[in-house]
C-alpha cells in the first residue's frame, strides 16, 4: 500500500491533481447546503482549501502557483467573453454611474485606511498591505512594493498584512450580501431589471387608417421615417402578402409590425391605428396563423456568415423573405439592415415554406456544429489577454509602470472579443454549458489553491497580538465601504439587488463574491456590472496603492 501513500503525500503533479480535486469536490458538495436559508455554492471550496491547509495538506509550490493563475485566467476571460456582447451597450446606459459606485467604494475604504493610521499605530506601508488584502487585490500590493523598493524601504510586511487580511477580504463581501439580502433586500430588488430596452422588440398589429399611405410603396415611408420597423406580414382580407420594399399599402391592410418598445406609440401614428391582439406575451405558434406564411427560427452556422450585415446577405430579394427578429442569447434584437450577425445568433424569418427551407441552406442552421465548443479560440483569447495584461503601462509621476496583470488583462480582452470578435471576422462563440463550465471549473481551482496557500498560517496568525488586530482592521476595510455604498444603492430603488451585488464585488476585485451572487441570484445582471466596473476599478487601486507609497511614506 506504499503507492497509496506516496500519491497522498508526495510533490508529484499526481499528488497535487487529487488535492486540489478532492478540495474542490469536497467544497462544491458542502455548498450546496443551506444554512437559515443561505448557502454559498462555489465560495465553499476556499473554505475547504483553508481546512486542507491548516491540517497540512501540502503541495508542490510551482504546481499550486500554475493552477491558481489557470483558474483564475479561464475564469476571468470566460466572464469577459459571455458578458462582451452587451459589455458596451450597458457601458452607454449606465456603465458611467456603476463605475461611480466603485470609485466610491474604493474611495472610501482608502481614506478610512489612511484614518486608522494614527487611530491604531499601524505605520502606512502596513496599512497599504492590510488595504490590499482587504480589498484583495495583488496586483496593487505587487505595485506597493515596487514602489517601496524604489524609495528604498523594505517591503517584507506589506505582503505579510496582505496574507493575513487576504481570507475575510474573500469573504467579506458575501457576509455583506448575505445581510443585505436578509435585511434590507424587497422581493421587487430580487428581480432582474431590464435597462435595455433599445435591444428588446415589441411586436404589434397595426391597421392602416392613416390615408397618406394609401397607394404608398413600404420604401417609400419607411426610409424617410426616424423610426426602425420591420414589416412582417400584411393581411389584405383573406390574403396573406409578405411585403417587400415595393409592396404598396393600402387602406385597412393589417400589418404585423416588429419595432422597438419606445416606438411602439410612433408606430401607432404612422399607420394609424393599433389592433387589440397580444402578440407578446405567451407562446404564439406563428406557423398555425397563416396557412401561406410561416415563421422559422435559422441558427448562423456558418462562418463565412460571422460579422456580416444583414442587409448584405440580400434575403428580400433573392429568397423572397422577411428577417423580423435576431436573437442573440437573451437579447431579442430588430433586424435592422445595419445589424452585424455573429455566429450562433437565431434568425427568425418569415416566408412560404419553400423559401424558408432555401434560406435555412443558406444560414446553415448546423445546430449539431454548434453543440461544439470553438476551444480553439478560447485558448487564443486567453493568451491575447496574458499579453495584453504584461504590457506596462507609464504613469507620469508613478515609480513604476503599471500592467493591468493576469486577472485584469484576460477580462478585458474577453470583453473585448466577445463585443468586436465579429466585426473581425473572428469566431468567439461557445456554447453557454461550455461557457457556463469553464467559468465554474476556473473559479474552483483558483479557490481550492487560495485556501490550501492561505491555510497553512492562517490559524496561526489568528493566535498572535497583533495578527489579532490587523484581521480587526481588514475587516472593517472590507466590510465598512461596501456596507454603505450597499446601502444607499438599495435606498435609490434604481438597481436590481444583482446589479449591486456585481459592482460591489467588483470594485473589491473579489471573483469568489462573485460566484456566490452568480450561484444564488436569477440573471446574469451581477455579472454584468462586475465586468463593467472590474477593469477601472482595479487600475485605481494599483494607482492609489503606489501612490499612498509614494507621497506619504
Amino acid at each position: 500500500m506504499n503507492w497509496i501513500t506516496e500519491i497522498l503525500t508526495g510533490n508529484s503533479p499526481v499528488h497535487t491533481i487529487i488535492a486540489l480535486s478532492l478540495i474542490c469536490a469536497l467544497g462544491l458538495a458542502l455548498g450546496k447546503v443551506r444554512l437559515m436559508g443561505v448557502s454559498l455554492g462555489v465560495a465553499f471550496v476556499f473554505f475547504i482549501g483553508i481546512l486542507a491547509g491548516h491540517i497540512g495538506v501540502t503541495v508542490d509550490a510551482e504546481s499550486l502557483a500554475y493552477a491558481e493563475t489557470f483558474g483564475l485566467v479561464i475564469f476571468v476571460y470566460m466572464l469577459g467573453l459571455s458578458v462582451g456582447p452587451n459589455f458596451f451597450g450597458s457601458l452607454r446606459r449606465e456603465g458611467l454611474s456603476l463605475n461611480l459606485w466603485s470609485l466610491g467604494v474604493i474611495l472610501l475604504g482608502t481614506l478610512f485606511a489612511i484614518v486608522l493610521v494614527p487611530l491604531t499605530g499601524v505605520n502606512l506601508p502596513d496599512m497599504v498591505g492590510l488595504l490590499c488584502g482587504a480589498t484583495t487585490n495583488t496586483p496593487a500590493l505587487g505595485a506597493a512594493q515596487q514602489a517601496l523598493h524604489q524609495v528604498g524601504k523594505p517591503a517584507g510586511s506589506l505582503a505579510l498584512g496582505t496574507a493575513v487580511t487576504y481570507p475575510f477580504g474573500v469573504v467579506g463581501v458575501i457576509l455583506v450580501m448575505v445581510v443585505l439580502r436578509r435585511f434590507l433586500v424587497r422581493p421587487a430588488d430580487l428581480k432582474v431589471r431590464s435597462r435595455d430596452e433599445a435591444d428588446h422588440t415589441y411586436i404589434g398589429e397595426y391597421e392602416v387608417v392613416n390615408p397618406a399611405l394609401d397607394g404608398k410603396k413600404v420604401e417609400d415611408f419607411a426610409q424617410s421615417s426616424h423610426e426602425h420597423f420591420i414589416i412582417s406580414r400584411i393581411w389584405r382580407g383573406q390574403e396573406v402578402i409578405v411585403p417587400f420594399a415595393q409592396t404598396v399599402l393600402k387602406m385597412h391592410d393589417k400589418l404585423l409590425v416588429i419595432t422597438n418598445k419606445h416606438d411602439r406609440n410612433a408606430m401607432a401614428i404612422l399607420f394609424g391605428h393599433e389592433c387589440d391582439t397580444n402578440w407578446n406575451e405567451g407562446k404564439i405558434d406563428w406557423n398555425h396563423i397563416d396557412s401561406e406564411v410561416a415563421s422559422r427560427t435559422i441558427v448562423v452556422s456558418r462562418k463565412v456568415l460571422n460579422g456580416k450585415h444583414l442587409v448584405d446577405l440580400q434575403l428580400r430579394s433573392t429568397y423572397g423573405v422577411n428577417v423580423s427578429r435576431v436573437l442573440r442569447g437573451d437579447l431579442k434584437l430588430l433586424a435592422t439592415d445595419d445589424l452585424r450577425l455573429q455566429y450562433g445568433d437565431r434568425v427568425v424569418v418569415v416566408g412560404t415554406p419553400k423559401s424558408l427551407d432555401n434560406v435555412e441552406k443558406f444560414i446553415g442552421n448546423g445546430v449539431q456544429t454548434l453543440n461544439e465548443p470553438n476551444l480553439g479560440s478560447i485558448f487564443l483569447g486567453v493568451v491575447l489577454g496574458l499579453l495584453l495584461g504584461s504590457i506596462p503601462i507609464a504613469i507620469p509621476g508613478a515609480a513604476a509602470p503599471v500592467r493591468l496583470g493576469i486577472a485584469g488583462g484576460p477580462i478585458i480582452m474577453g470583453i473585448i472579443v466577445g463585443a468586436l470578435g465579429p466585426k473581425a471576422h473572428f469566431i468567439s462563440y461557445t456554447t453557454r454549458s461550455a461557457s457556463l463550465i469553464l467559468r465554474k471549473f476556473g473559479l474552483s481551482l483558483y479557490l481550492a489553491c487560495l485556501g490550501l496557500e492561505a491555510g497553512k498560517d492562517f490559524f496561526h496568525t489568528l493566535i498572535r497580538p497583533e495578527g489579532l488586530m490587523w484581521i480587526g482592521i481588514g475587516a472593517l476595510l472590507t466590510l465598512i465601504p461596501i456596507l454603505i455604498i450597499g446601502i444607499i444603492m438599495l435606498r435609490m430603488h434604481r438597481y436590481d439587488f444583482g446589479t449591486i451585488c456585481g459592482v460591489l464585488c467588483g470594485s473589491m476585485a473579489n471573483p469568489m463574491a462573485l460566484g456566490y451572487a452568480n450561484d444564488t441570484l436569477q440573471g446574469d445582471t451581477s455579472s454584468v456590472s462586475y465586468a463593467s466596473v472590474y477593469p477601472l476599478g482595479m487600475f485605481v487601486r494599483v494607482i492609489i496603492a503606489q501612490i499612498i507609497i509614494m507621497f506619504f511614506v
